[in-house]
């Protein structure tokens, strides 16, 4: 990825967050989803199964790779087949790296102790094909729960997108319900956020962690958000939720992580909403959108180009007036 760091704590990679913000600095605050559910294989003209899910798949990185600022496979939609599917999994995570474009693998994951580690060991670990640049994790829990994952993602230069705010009407019950203290949930989860992503921003501050070492390219960007707030640990809050952050009182902005919003632009979410759900945070906010861009396909002119639209829509709708 042009003007990316690359050198970081382990001395192979920058914090995912300055990884982040460079790549969005550079194509946009989209993130494309690659979610081949079996109605996309068929519009596709494809097989519902593993063969027919690797060219789905590969073909989005094709297309897209190099181009948005971090793809999301979904995990299900690759283990509803087997084996076969989580290999195809793993060609796609190694065929984004080799374009040089972040993967956020999309598998919600959350447990405790020897579980969670093996989980982390799985999606985060140095060598593991599994292992993106993100790994989208599940905090009800307990957020503590998440500390083996949290651990070794900042050790080896990548990040966490926790579940926070979601828009699935079930997920109030959860999200608002409050301790004795008063503090709903999903202030819970954006406090344990906010906490992780000072006292890595601290570390960069104070130099412990290199944004450019030598024989990398740090942009300007990407130093200027390492040092000025966009933390490794982001969350995952829905465009369309309303004043649901401000209700269960989540300081969003505070978090100075990335804040992954499915449901922006074209998906429901323009400017007046997202202003009303993230307010001073619209800049840490990666829009995700994939069926909007994957129905483009199977051509791969008409993929790039969805993209670009997607992309050029969630910037204007996510710019501060």
């Amino acid at each position: 990825m042009t003007g990316t760091p690359t050198a970081g704590p382990a001395g192979s990679r920058a914090p995912f967050g300055a990884r982040l913000a460079a790549a969005m600095a550079e194509h946009g605050p989209l993130c494309a989803g690659i979610d081949p559910h079996p109605g996309l294989l068929d519009t596709w003209g494809l097989s519902d199964d593993a063969d027919g899910l690797r060219t789905f798949a590969l073909t989005v990185v094709d297309a897209l790779g190099g181009r948005v600022a971090a793809l999301k496979p979904q995990s299900a939609l690759f283990e509803r087949h087997g084996s076969k599917g989580v290999a195809v999994l793993e060609e796609v995570i190694a065929a984004a790296r080799e374009a040089g474009t972040l993967t956020i693998v999309d598998a919600k994951r959350g447990d405790i102790g020897s579980t969670m580690a093996g989980y982390a060991q799985a999606y985060l670990a140095d060598g593991s094909p599994l292992a993106g640049d993100a790994l989208t994790v599940s905090p009800f829990l307990g957020p503590g729960s998440l500390t083996p994952a949290v651990e070794l993602a900042l050790a080896t230069g990548r990040g966490l997108f926790v579940l926070c705010l979601t828009s699935n009407p079930e997920g109030h019950e959860v999200q608002h319900a409050r301790s004795a203290g008063g503090e709903s949930v999903a202030a819970q989860v954006a406090r344990f956020a906010a906490e992780l992503n000072a006292a890595e921003l601290g570390a960069v501050e104070l130099g412990a962690v290199d944004l450019e070492a030598p024989g990398s390219e740090a942009s300007e960007s990407a130093a200027d958000w390492g040092s000025g707030g966009f933390g490794s640990i982001g969350l995952v809050v829905g465009a369309t939720i309303g004043d649901a952050a401000r209700t269960a009182g989540v300081d969003l902005a505070a978090v100075r992580g990335p804040l992954l919003a499915p449901g922006v632009g074209a998906q429901g979410a323009g400017a007046e909403e997202l202003a009303a759900v993230f307010g001073d945070a619209r800049s840490q906010v990666l829009a995700s959108s994939s069926r909007g861009v994957l129905a483009a396909g199977p051509d791969v002119a008409a993929l790039r180009t969805a993209a670009k639209t997607a992309a050029d829509e969630a910037r204007g709708a996510l710019a501060t007036r």
